[in-house]
């Protein structure tokens, strides 16, 4: 049997709620010093990064010392450093806090606010904010919700236990119900149970249903249908739906909505990509929010059932979320 290396403690402290970034050196290479594979390995960070970060001895070792630009290579050494935070529009809702025990930390996350540091959402993400706020470096994520979509996210307490919560997610031992706007086809015989084989390639900004096996499985129910009051025949109009995924893959519910041919209010993606918006552009949020959260705690036992308090703006007041004018959190976005 392979024996699993042991990690050593990071020796620097989080930054803004972030963790040092670790890079092992891997076992097999030409470089003759640490510096010459970090130049390689981060490239994209543009020239002279790195060489600025050996000068000002930000890159350290397990002991926590300033690593030489000349040291050797050493096939499995362990390097630290602080990534150079980008430049981040703060996403202007509250992360509310619905649990916080010992041991997990549930919240009901706004649109627009990632749930973990990756790629340009580091600092802004609900992650760095909660460690910031309630004072907790060892909290970590449990699962993770889009950046895009709003509700609850499952935050653990004790790095230790986090592999228990993570397992439930894993083995589908979580019910999940997520809440929907979208236009309303009266056309459309529902509930139904929707199977399909969706992909996502990396790099590729969508998610696509290919022919094969089903991978994704969802539960799509009409909670309420509200008439296009401009239309005589009361035809039309948007409809609120109950969504329950019975896999995870990614953008799952997005795109069989798209495919049942009603697509969620607000998509950026589905049925079409669209131009990005300007940084700072929090009008018009995708109109999906995880509702309802319930499992039996691995560590305690208990029987948690949760629920988000927000309304889908495009629900409480459709013309003013067409308009970008609506009150963001008040209205629950």
């Amino acid at each position: 049997m392979r024996r699993r290396t042991r990690i050593p403690p990071a020796p620097l402290p989080q930054r803004h709620g972030v963790d040092p970034v670790r890079v092992r050196l891997p076992a097999a290479g030409a470089w003759a010093t640490v510096r010459e594979h970090l130049v390689e390995r981060l490239s994209g960070a543009g020239d002279g990064v790195v060489d600025g970060m050996f000068e000002a001895g930000r890159i350290v070792g397990a002991d926590g010392r300033a690593v030489p630009a000349d040291a050797p290579y050493v096939p499995g050494m362990f390097v630290w450093f602080h990534r150079e935070l980008p430049d981040e529009v703060p996403v202007p809702f509250p992360l509310e806090v619905v649990h916080h025990d010992e041991h997990i930390v549930v919240v009901d996350k706004p649109h627009f606010l990632a749930t973990t540091p990756r790629g340009s959402h580091v600092a802004e993400t609900a992650l760095a904010r909660l460690r910031r706020e309630l004072d907790l470096p060892t909290l970590g994520a449990a699962h993770r919700l889009d950046r895009l979509t709003a509700g609850l996210v499952l935050f653990t307490v004790r790095p230790e236990e986090r592999g228990a919560y993570q397992t439930l997610f894993r083995d589908r031992r979580v019910r999940k119900e997520y809440e929907a706007v979208a236009p309303y086809d009266p056309g459309l015989a529902l509930p139904r149970t929707v199977r399909s084989r969706i992909v996502k390639e990396r790099g590729e900004l969508t998610a696509r249903e290919v022919a094969g096996e089903p991978n994704a499985v969802s539960r799509v129910e009409l909670v309420e249908h509200r008439p296009d009051e401009h239309r005589p025949d009361g035809a039309g109009g948007l409809a609120r739906y109950r969504l329950v995924p019975g896999t995870g893959q990614t953008h799952q519910l997005r795109v069989h909505m798209t495919a049942l041919g009603v697509p969620i209010l607000g998509d950026p993606l589905y049925p079409e990509v669209t131009a990005p918006g300007p940084a700072g552009d929090f009008r018009r949020p995708l109109q999906l929010l995880a509702r309802a959260l319930e499992f039996t705690d691995p560590v305690t036992g208990a029987e948690h059932r949760f629920r988000s308090g927000r309304v889908l703006a495009a629900w409480s007041s459709y013309d003013r979320w067409a308009a970008g004018t609506h009150d963001g959190p008040s209205d629950g976005q």
